[in-house]
């Protein structure tokens, strides 16, 4: 028996914003479209819901396949579904957005997808409302930030007190007081200095703090 057979069918695909901070700049990856409507324009990276998985299974999927890594930090952002979206059919797509280290992403496979790192400020007019899923993505990131430590995802495993206050700066687009910034990071037990010193991004040599992941679940009272 068939059913909704007097109801028209859509197709449902997914988008990923995928959020990476280098050299002190929040970025995107984007690349060139590479089928019809809008080959060749600038675009997320996305993929069309298969009829035996759910849309958070085809956004896991599309981003593993992309990145070619795992348990990676992913949050929905939303429904897209304007009529006129996507000129080829009524498509509508749900976003997601995703958290990296830049420097874990294998250079190669970057290559191989065709894809590149974009500082947000600089983001080209992107494929259908891609710019609109960024701008809300990027929303729900600064608001995330403020209640949750996600930050570190975008940071390695070692990182200077420098880079975690760039981070925030790129991610708000505000400049930080250096002063009150470290004061209040003094007081999260969380974050852990280590006796390893940073010689590369220092010329004097700045001290390597982590992310313990251990003390913040004992206390996750984080507001920043």
């Amino acid at each position: 028996m068939t059913f909704y057979s007097e109801h028209s069918k859509v197709w449902v695909s997914v988008d990923v914003i995928i959020f990476g901070f280098d050299e002190g700049k929040l970025k995107v990856l984007i690349g060139r479209r590479q089928m019809d409507p809008g080959r060749g324009e600038w675009s997320l990276y996305g993929g069309f819901v298969a009829a035996d998985e759910g849309i958070d299974d085809c956004a896991a999927r599309t981003l593993q396949s992309l990145t070619g890594l795992h348990n990676l930090y992913m949050r929905q952002v939303g429904a897209f579904g304007s009529i006129d979206r996507d000129p080829g059919e009524r498509v509508i797509s749900i976003a997601y957005y995703a958290l990296i280290n830049v420097k874990d992403y294998d250079e190669q496979l970057r290559q191989e997808h065709q894809v590149e790192w974009v500082d947000i400020n600089s983001l080209p007019e992107l494929y259908s409302d891609h710019n609109k899923m960024v701008r809300q993505a990027l929303r729900q990131m600064q608001q995330k930030m403020h209640t949750e430590p996600i930050g570190f995802r975008l940071l390695p495993q070692l990182f200077t007190l420098t880079q975690l206050q760039h981070l925030y700066e790129a991610v708000s687009g505000q400049e930080i007081d250096k002063r009150n910034f470290r004061k209040r990071i003094k007081d999260m037990d969380f974050i852990e200095k280590t006796e390893l010193i940073d010689k590369l991004t220092s010329k004097r040599g700045a001290a390597l703090y982590r992310f313990n992941k251990r003390a913040y679940n004992e206390d996750p009272n984080f507001k920043l």
